[in-house]
Protein backbone atom coordinates (compact mmCIF):
# COMPACT_ATOMS: atom_id res chain seq x y z
CA UNK A 1 0.00 0.00 0.00
CA UNK A 2 2.42 2.68 0.69
CA UNK A 3 4.70 1.73 -2.03
CA UNK A 4 1.34 2.06 -4.70
CA UNK A 5 1.42 5.93 -2.81
CA UNK A 6 5.11 6.69 -2.90
CA UNK A 7 5.90 5.37 -6.63
CA UNK A 8 3.48 8.08 -8.21
CA UNK A 9 4.57 10.54 -5.71
CA UNK A 10 8.24 9.80 -6.91
CA UNK A 11 7.33 10.21 -10.18
CA UNK A 12 5.59 13.46 -9.59
CA UNK A 13 7.67 15.48 -7.49
CA UNK A 14 11.38 14.08 -8.40
CA UNK A 15 11.51 11.81 -11.47
CA UNK A 16 10.38 12.78 -14.12
CA UNK A 17 8.40 15.29 -12.34
CA UNK A 18 9.11 18.66 -10.93
CA UNK A 19 12.92 18.74 -9.85
CA UNK A 20 13.29 16.64 -13.03
CA UNK A 21 12.14 18.95 -15.28
CA UNK A 22 13.23 21.92 -13.40
CA UNK A 23 16.96 20.89 -13.09
CA UNK A 24 16.58 20.53 -17.46
CA UNK A 25 15.47 24.02 -17.78
CA UNK A 26 17.82 25.13 -16.23
CA UNK A 27 20.30 23.19 -18.35
CA UNK A 28 18.63 24.57 -21.34
CA UNK A 29 18.07 27.79 -20.28
CA UNK A 30 22.47 27.59 -19.74
CA UNK A 31 22.61 25.80 -24.01
CA UNK A 32 20.07 28.66 -24.97
CA UNK A 33 21.76 31.22 -23.40
CA UNK A 34 25.49 29.84 -24.41
CA UNK A 35 24.48 29.15 -27.90
CA UNK A 36 22.89 32.50 -28.65
CA UNK A 37 26.30 34.07 -27.01
CA UNK A 38 28.42 32.62 -29.30
CA UNK A 39 26.67 32.67 -32.46
CA UNK A 40 26.88 36.41 -31.72
CA UNK A 41 30.44 36.37 -30.94
CA UNK A 42 29.83 36.89 -27.10
CA UNK A 43 31.30 33.88 -24.31
CA UNK A 44 27.98 33.67 -22.86
CA UNK A 45 27.27 32.73 -19.12
CA UNK A 46 29.16 30.43 -16.96
CA UNK A 47 27.40 26.97 -16.49
CA UNK A 48 25.84 27.63 -13.35
CA UNK A 49 24.32 30.52 -14.04
CA UNK A 50 20.64 29.71 -14.24
CA UNK A 51 21.13 28.54 -11.00
CA UNK A 52 23.08 31.25 -9.59
CA UNK A 53 19.92 33.67 -10.77
CA UNK A 54 17.24 31.11 -9.83
CA UNK A 55 19.12 31.55 -6.16
CA UNK A 56 19.83 35.31 -5.58
CA UNK A 57 15.73 35.80 -6.94
CA UNK A 58 14.66 33.68 -4.85
CA UNK A 59 16.49 35.29 -1.47
CA UNK A 60 15.18 38.51 -2.72
CA UNK A 61 12.49 40.16 -0.90
CA UNK A 62 8.86 40.16 -2.82
CA UNK A 63 6.84 43.41 -3.18
CA UNK A 64 3.43 43.62 -3.47
CA UNK A 65 2.01 46.73 -5.86
CA UNK A 66 -0.02 49.60 -4.16
CA UNK A 67 -3.43 48.32 -5.70
CA UNK A 68 -2.88 44.94 -6.90
CA UNK A 69 -5.06 41.30 -6.54
CA UNK A 70 -2.86 39.60 -3.45
CA UNK A 71 -4.19 36.72 -3.90
CA UNK A 72 -4.06 36.39 -7.62
CA UNK A 73 -0.72 37.93 -7.54
CA UNK A 74 0.61 35.33 -4.97
CA UNK A 75 -1.00 32.33 -6.25
CA UNK A 76 -0.67 32.80 -10.44
CA UNK A 77 3.36 31.94 -10.27
CA UNK A 78 2.20 28.46 -8.33
CA UNK A 79 -0.40 27.98 -11.27
CA UNK A 80 1.72 28.23 -14.23
CA UNK A 81 4.35 26.03 -12.71
CA UNK A 82 1.59 23.35 -11.93
CA UNK A 83 0.35 23.62 -15.18
CA UNK A 84 3.43 23.35 -17.18
CA UNK A 85 4.90 20.50 -15.08
CA UNK A 86 1.42 18.37 -15.21
CA UNK A 87 1.74 18.77 -19.19
CA UNK A 88 4.53 16.59 -19.31
CA UNK A 89 2.88 13.47 -17.75
CA UNK A 90 1.23 12.77 -20.83
CA UNK A 91 4.25 13.22 -22.45
CA UNK A 92 6.18 10.15 -23.69
CA UNK A 93 9.94 10.38 -23.07
CA UNK A 94 12.67 7.84 -23.11
CA UNK A 95 9.63 4.93 -22.97
CA UNK A 96 6.78 4.02 -25.33
CA UNK A 97 3.93 5.25 -23.30
CA UNK A 98 3.40 8.11 -20.90
CA UNK A 99 3.66 8.41 -17.00
CA UNK A 100 -0.37 8.90 -17.12
CA UNK A 101 -1.39 7.95 -20.61
CA UNK A 102 -4.85 7.93 -22.17
CA UNK A 103 -6.55 8.07 -25.65
CA UNK A 104 -7.19 11.75 -25.54
CA UNK A 105 -4.22 12.82 -23.83
CA UNK A 106 -3.00 15.29 -26.50
CA UNK A 107 -5.97 17.83 -25.92
CA UNK A 108 -5.56 17.79 -22.32
CA UNK A 109 -1.59 18.43 -22.70
CA UNK A 110 -2.39 21.13 -25.03
CA UNK A 111 -4.61 22.67 -22.82
CA UNK A 112 -2.07 22.46 -20.00
CA UNK A 113 0.64 24.18 -21.90
CA UNK A 114 -2.21 26.84 -22.28
CA UNK A 115 -2.59 27.80 -18.94
CA UNK A 116 0.75 29.83 -18.47
CA UNK A 117 0.10 31.87 -21.10
CA UNK A 118 -3.30 32.97 -19.79
CA UNK A 119 -1.10 33.08 -16.54
CA UNK A 120 1.11 35.54 -17.73
CA UNK A 121 -1.88 37.83 -18.99
CA UNK A 122 -3.57 37.66 -15.68
CA UNK A 123 -0.66 38.45 -13.93
CA UNK A 124 -0.34 41.32 -15.54
CA UNK A 125 -3.81 42.48 -14.93
CA UNK A 126 -3.88 41.83 -11.30
CA UNK A 127 -0.37 44.46 -10.97
CA UNK A 128 -2.41 47.25 -12.01
CA UNK A 129 0.89 48.69 -13.27
CA UNK A 130 0.74 50.20 -17.11
CA UNK A 131 3.98 48.46 -18.27
CA UNK A 132 2.34 44.97 -17.04
CA UNK A 133 -0.62 45.37 -18.70
CA UNK A 134 0.57 46.11 -21.58
CA UNK A 135 2.81 43.47 -21.41
CA UNK A 136 0.00 41.30 -20.31
CA UNK A 137 -2.42 42.26 -23.61
CA UNK A 138 0.72 41.35 -25.59
CA UNK A 139 0.65 38.02 -24.50
CA UNK A 140 -3.00 37.43 -24.64
CA UNK A 141 -3.39 39.50 -28.47
CA UNK A 142 0.02 36.69 -29.25
CA UNK A 143 -1.63 33.91 -27.67
CA UNK A 144 -4.54 33.79 -30.14
CA UNK A 145 -2.29 34.56 -32.92
CA UNK A 146 -0.02 31.10 -32.13
CA UNK A 147 -2.36 28.79 -30.58
CA UNK A 148 -4.18 27.96 -33.79
CA UNK A 149 -1.13 27.15 -36.18
CA UNK A 150 0.20 25.05 -32.95
CA UNK A 151 -2.59 22.89 -32.54
CA UNK A 152 -3.24 22.58 -36.13
CA UNK A 153 0.61 21.67 -36.62
CA UNK A 154 0.63 18.82 -33.25
CA UNK A 155 -3.00 17.31 -34.36
CA UNK A 156 -2.27 16.53 -37.88
CA UNK A 157 -0.36 13.45 -36.96
CA UNK A 158 -2.73 12.21 -34.66
CA UNK A 159 -4.89 11.92 -38.20
CA UNK A 160 -2.71 9.87 -40.20
CA UNK A 161 -2.05 7.65 -36.53
CA UNK A 162 -5.92 7.47 -36.26
CA UNK A 163 -5.39 8.21 -32.12
CA UNK A 164 -5.68 10.85 -29.91
CA UNK A 165 -3.00 9.53 -27.46
CA UNK A 166 0.30 11.07 -27.96
CA UNK A 167 1.80 7.95 -26.63
CA UNK A 168 0.12 6.16 -29.62
CA UNK A 169 0.94 8.60 -32.08
CA UNK A 170 4.59 8.54 -31.13
CA UNK A 171 4.51 4.27 -31.33
CA UNK A 172 2.56 4.36 -34.17
CA UNK A 173 5.45 6.94 -36.33
CA UNK A 174 8.12 4.79 -34.10
CA UNK A 175 6.85 1.01 -35.89
CA UNK A 176 6.78 3.00 -39.37
CA UNK A 177 10.23 4.05 -40.35
CA UNK A 178 10.28 6.90 -42.66
CA UNK A 179 6.77 8.01 -42.18
CA UNK A 180 7.53 11.39 -39.94
CA UNK A 181 8.57 12.70 -43.08
CA UNK A 182 5.08 13.20 -43.98
CA UNK A 183 4.57 15.51 -41.01
CA UNK A 184 8.11 17.82 -41.66
CA UNK A 185 5.85 20.58 -42.81
CA UNK A 186 3.56 20.27 -39.56
CA UNK A 187 7.40 20.31 -37.55
CA UNK A 188 8.36 23.64 -39.11
CA UNK A 189 4.99 24.98 -38.34
CA UNK A 190 5.20 23.72 -34.36
CA UNK A 191 8.88 25.03 -34.00
CA UNK A 192 7.61 28.72 -35.21
CA UNK A 193 4.62 28.53 -32.75
CA UNK A 194 6.49 27.40 -30.02
CA UNK A 195 8.97 30.21 -30.45
CA UNK A 196 5.78 32.29 -30.02
CA UNK A 197 4.71 30.71 -26.98
CA UNK A 198 8.24 30.82 -25.25
CA UNK A 199 8.23 34.59 -26.39
CA UNK A 200 11.50 34.37 -27.72
CA UNK A 201 12.90 36.33 -30.79
CA UNK A 202 11.07 37.41 -33.14
CA UNK A 203 8.18 36.78 -31.09
CA UNK A 204 9.51 38.07 -27.78
CA UNK A 205 7.00 41.15 -28.15
CA UNK A 206 5.62 40.55 -24.47
CA UNK A 207 8.47 41.15 -22.70
CA UNK A 208 10.21 44.03 -24.93
CA UNK A 209 12.35 45.37 -22.20
CA UNK A 210 13.31 48.23 -24.52
CA UNK A 211 9.78 48.89 -24.92
CA UNK A 212 7.51 47.84 -21.50
CA UNK A 213 10.44 46.78 -19.32
CA UNK A 214 9.73 42.89 -18.15
CA UNK A 215 6.18 43.10 -19.55
CA UNK A 216 3.71 41.33 -17.59
CA UNK A 217 6.17 40.51 -15.01
CA UNK A 218 7.35 44.15 -14.34
CA UNK A 219 6.02 44.08 -10.61
CA UNK A 220 7.32 40.60 -9.92
CA UNK A 221 10.15 40.24 -8.00
CA UNK A 222 12.08 37.78 -5.60
CA UNK A 223 10.97 34.32 -5.60
CA UNK A 224 7.60 34.60 -7.21
CA UNK A 225 9.29 36.27 -10.03
CA UNK A 226 11.69 33.30 -9.72
CA UNK A 227 9.23 31.25 -10.49
CA UNK A 228 7.81 32.33 -13.20
CA UNK A 229 11.28 32.28 -14.72
CA UNK A 230 10.96 28.65 -13.89
CA UNK A 231 7.80 28.54 -15.25
CA UNK A 232 9.46 29.45 -18.95
CA UNK A 233 12.37 27.05 -18.65
CA UNK A 234 9.97 23.89 -18.05
CA UNK A 235 8.17 25.28 -20.53
CA UNK A 236 10.92 25.01 -23.17
CA UNK A 237 11.39 21.76 -21.82
CA UNK A 238 8.00 20.05 -22.27
CA UNK A 239 7.12 21.85 -25.20
CA UNK A 240 10.60 20.26 -27.15
CA UNK A 241 9.54 17.12 -25.49
CA UNK A 242 5.86 17.00 -26.94
CA UNK A 243 7.53 18.09 -30.79
CA UNK A 244 10.29 15.65 -30.48
CA UNK A 245 7.81 12.87 -29.39
CA UNK A 246 5.33 13.83 -32.06
CA UNK A 247 7.31 14.62 -34.61
CA UNK A 248 10.91 12.85 -33.93
CA UNK A 249 9.63 9.56 -32.67
CA UNK A 250 13.37 7.62 -32.52
CA UNK A 251 14.49 5.58 -29.18
CA UNK A 252 11.35 4.53 -28.13
CA UNK A 253 10.95 1.10 -26.49
CA UNK A 254 14.86 1.26 -26.19
CA UNK A 255 16.59 -0.06 -22.72
CA UNK A 256 16.16 2.42 -20.44
CA UNK A 257 19.94 4.17 -20.22
CA UNK A 258 19.86 4.25 -24.01
CA UNK A 259 16.56 5.54 -24.97
CA UNK A 260 16.90 8.47 -22.08
CA UNK A 261 20.20 9.39 -23.63
CA UNK A 262 18.28 9.31 -27.03
CA UNK A 263 15.23 11.52 -25.67
CA UNK A 264 17.94 14.00 -24.17
CA UNK A 265 19.77 14.20 -27.95
CA UNK A 266 15.87 15.11 -28.95
CA UNK A 267 14.98 17.27 -26.92
CA UNK A 268 17.97 19.38 -27.05
CA UNK A 269 17.89 19.50 -31.00
CA UNK A 270 14.72 21.11 -30.87
CA UNK A 271 16.10 23.87 -28.53
CA UNK A 272 18.99 24.24 -30.67
CA UNK A 273 17.46 24.80 -33.84
CA UNK A 274 14.69 26.78 -31.36
CA UNK A 275 18.14 28.92 -30.29
CA UNK A 276 19.32 29.55 -34.13
CA UNK A 277 15.78 30.57 -35.15
CA UNK A 278 16.11 33.34 -32.74
CA UNK A 279 19.34 34.31 -33.89
CA UNK A 280 19.13 34.99 -37.30
CA UNK A 281 15.45 37.41 -36.57
CA UNK A 282 14.35 40.59 -35.10
CA UNK A 283 11.37 41.30 -33.20
CA UNK A 284 8.51 41.77 -35.74
CA UNK A 285 5.54 44.39 -34.22
CA UNK A 286 2.55 42.44 -32.75
CA UNK A 287 0.71 43.32 -35.92
CA UNK A 288 3.31 41.72 -37.93
CA UNK A 289 2.82 38.51 -35.77
CA UNK A 290 -0.75 38.39 -36.14
CA UNK A 291 -0.16 38.60 -39.96
CA UNK A 292 2.47 36.18 -39.96
CA UNK A 293 0.67 33.58 -37.56
CA UNK A 294 -2.50 33.72 -39.49
CA UNK A 295 -1.90 34.37 -42.91
CA UNK A 296 1.21 32.20 -43.62
CA UNK A 297 1.32 29.69 -40.57
CA UNK A 298 -1.80 28.94 -39.97
CA UNK A 299 -2.56 27.79 -43.89
CA UNK A 300 0.78 25.76 -43.78
CA UNK A 301 -0.61 23.93 -40.87
CA UNK A 302 -4.24 23.54 -42.84
CA UNK A 303 -1.92 21.96 -45.95
CA UNK A 304 -0.13 19.70 -43.47
CA UNK A 305 -3.73 18.45 -42.29
CA UNK A 306 -4.71 18.24 -45.65
CA UNK A 307 -1.79 15.91 -46.72
CA UNK A 308 -2.37 13.59 -43.84
CA UNK A 309 -5.95 13.28 -44.68
CA UNK A 310 -5.29 12.30 -48.84
CA UNK A 311 -2.71 9.70 -47.12
CA UNK A 312 -4.63 8.16 -44.53
CA UNK A 313 -7.36 7.83 -47.46
CA UNK A 314 -4.98 6.15 -50.02
CA UNK A 315 -3.67 4.11 -47.40
CA UNK A 316 -7.08 2.62 -46.51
Amino acid sequence: MMQSILTPLFNIVVFPGFLFLAAMGMLGQYVDRKLYARLQNRVGPPFIQPLADFIKLSAKQETLPEGADRRMFLVLPLVALAATVTASFYIPMWSDKALFSFDGDIIVTLYFLMIPTVSFFLAGHASTSLYAEIGAVRAITQFFAYEVPLFLAVLSPALLAGTWSISGIAAFYAARPGWWLFNILGFGVGMVAVLGKLEKVPFDIPEAETEIVGGAFTEYSGRLLALFKMTVDVEAIVAASLLAAIFLPFGLGLPALLGFLVYLLKVFLVLVLLTLLRTIMARLRIDQMMAFCWKILAPLAFVQIVASLVLKGVLS
